[in-house]
């Protein structure tokens, strides 16, 4: 058998490739179909593997849909959390965190499908992943965004909010954009997610949290600024 045969992208030759094809068509097919009418044969044949390889490495579709919540997540910890370490006044850091979070939101529109179809399964009390994924990167991520606020309350900067309030309805502003979008192309007749329309939309939400949360002040010299 030959190098190039061992190693034939779909084998167990090039476990790093098949494994991330795999997680890229099941992200696809979650998305669209939820984890109850996802098919992991559908899966197997977008990412152009068989099923027993899949299987190889993920034991169950249940298993496989954890991995991608690890991927989304992760993925958006990783992005944020270099803006959360760096060294910023707590104004400019906000905004750099919520534009960070946009960016990545931006760059994988399929994933807030997957986020909301989660969170609608909690509610019909399928949880298997929630505590885990709550535990894991929610509670760390709305903690350090929280720590943000009360040094920008304790400098003067921010209005006095409380975390628990703001950095859901924070976040419900940046990834709702995403979600509506297939509703907001019949209303508006246009592409919600071309760059201009996307550009647009970032900067109108960078700015909607500078209103609701700076001191008056703040928010007029940042106008001025603009």
């Amino acid at each position: 058998m030959t190098h190039s045969t061992k190693s034939r992208f779909g084998s167990r030759g090039r476990p790093e490739q098949s494994r991330a094809a795999i997680l890229q068509a099941a992200v696809c097919e979650f998305a669209h179909e939820g984890i109850a009418g996802a098919r992991t044969d559908a899966i197997a044949r977008a990412a152009k593997v068989n099923k027993a390889l899949l299987y190889y490495y993920f034991k169950d579709k249940e298993a496989l849909y954890g991995a991608v919540l690890d991927q989304v997540f992760g993925g958006l910890i990783a992005h944020v959390g270099e803006v959360l370490s760096r060294e910023l006044p707590p104004r400019e850091k906000i905004l750099a965190y919520a534009g960070a979070h946009f960016d990545y939101v931006a760059g994988h529109p399929l994933y807030p499908m997957i986020v909301q179809s989660e969170m609608m399964g909690a509610g019909r009390g399928r949880a298997n992943h929630l505590e885990r994924i709550a535990k894991t990167y929610f509670r760390p991520l709305v903690n350090r965004v929280s720590q943000v606020l009360k040094a920008g309350q304790a400098a003067g900067e921010f209005r006095a909010v409380d975390p628990l309030h703001f950095v859901p309805s924070m976040i419900a502003v940046i990834v709702f954009y995403f979600t509506s979008a297939p509703v907001m192309r019949v209303m508006t007749g246009k592409d919600p997610m071309s760059l201009e329309r996307i550009a647009t939309r970032r900067a109108a939400v960078l700015d909607f949290i500078s209103a609701a949360l700076f001191q008056r002040s703040d928010a007029k010299q940042r106008g001025a600024r603009h």
